[in-house]
């Protein structure tokens, strides 16, 4: 069908049980491209389409949605990787 596809995801990357490892990524996308992404890692918006480039620009300007992005890995990530982890661990 004719159309646009465009979406969000956000993910927690870890390898480790102590989860000293762990990112938080969340990227945009558009028609399965993906044109912006946050890494709490680098702890910024990084573009990689034209596109992508000045959304990051502008993202990055907003102090206060870094810092909450940044605090992702806390508050979303670890949190729920321990309750998911452990729920697990106790099944298996």
């Amino acid at each position: 069908a004719d159309g646009y596809y465009e979406y969000t995801m956000s993910e927690c990357v870890y390898s480790t049980s102590d989860y000293s490892d762990m990112v938080f990524l969340q990227s945009y996308s558009f028609n399965k491209v993906v044109d912006v992404q946050f890494n709490s890692t680098v702890g910024k918006f990084v573009g990689y389409t034209e596109e992508g480039v000045k959304y990051a620009e502008n993202f990055n300007k907003n102090q206060a949605i870094l810092q909450q992005l940044k605090a992702a890995v806390d508050t979303f990530c670890r949190h729920n990787a321990q309750i998911w982890d452990s729920s697990v661990r106790d099944k298996t």
